[in-house]
């Protein structure tokens, strides 16, 4: 993944503002989406995609939509394993990790 200079502190202030930060990646789009509180959008975004950063991100949002069944495809797809912790400690690992 590209670096897009942005650090997690960064994109968490952005939330603050209605328009989302130019330089992020469709998958962190749909993690800024998620944030504002629009899952359907952030679905939408990368409900079509198939490489590995945006299949990880998408198994978090059908965790967090509560279908598991769905979620576990998608971290099968991405090659990740299932996160067992709390729905903002993924989110947070996710930008930690997609953010580099």
């Amino acid at each position: 993944m590209v670096s897009l200079g942005m650090t997690l502190q960064e994109f968490i202030q952005s939330l603050d503002y209605d328009t989302m930060p130019e330089s992020l990646t469709v998958p962190l789009q749909a993690l800024w989406w998620d944030a504002k509180g629009d899952w359907a959008r952030a679905h939408a975004l990368i409900n079509d995609l198939e490489d590995s950063v945006s299949a990880h991100v998408h198994a978090y949002l059908h965790r967090k939509e509560g279908d598991l069944w769905n979620a576990r495809y998608w971290y099968s797809r991405a090659q990740q394993p299932e996160f067992k912790g709390p729905l903002q400690e993924e989110w947070r690992y996710l930008l930690e990790l997609y953010l580099r």
